[in-house]
């Protein structure tokens, strides 16, 4: 049986804060009209997604270039998901204060992101 934290990238809270992260973006996304379930709501999905599912991926390589080649996969997966956010706000899809606060959730992410990638580049 698996236990808590088993796995390297449990232990990284850049990896606690994506999965909140990706949680509130999908009561975001739900915001958006039905029309754009597939569309746009289904990008932002997978770009969030990807955020953390590259975190993972990263850890489970050994070599220190291979980790920060992942970390910065998952820091564009985030822009990804930023610039989606914005799309949304300017099409009047979601309330600005849910942007507001998903702009400030993901400008964390990424200076944790940035964080980490910095403290594997010492290793090289």
């Amino acid at each position: 049986m698996i236990k808590e934290h088993d796995f390297s990238f449990e232990n990284l809270n850049v990896y606690h804060a994506v999965r909140e992260l990706v949680k509130d973006i999908y009561l975001a996304q739900k915001q958006l009209p039905k029309e754009e379930t597939y569309a746009l709501g289904d990008q932002i999905r997978r770009a969030a997604i990807s955020i953390s599912s590259n975190i993972a991926e990263g850890s489970g390589r050994s070599s220190f270039r291979e980790k920060i080649h992942f970390i910065e996969i998952s820091y564009g997966s985030l822009m990804e998901v930023y610039s989606q956010l914005q799309l949304s706000i300017d099409l009047g899809y979601i309330e600005a204060e849910t942007f507001s606060t998903l702009r400030k959730d993901i400008i964390y992410v990424a200076k944790m992101l940035s964080g980490l990638k910095a403290s594997f580049e010492k290793h090289l």
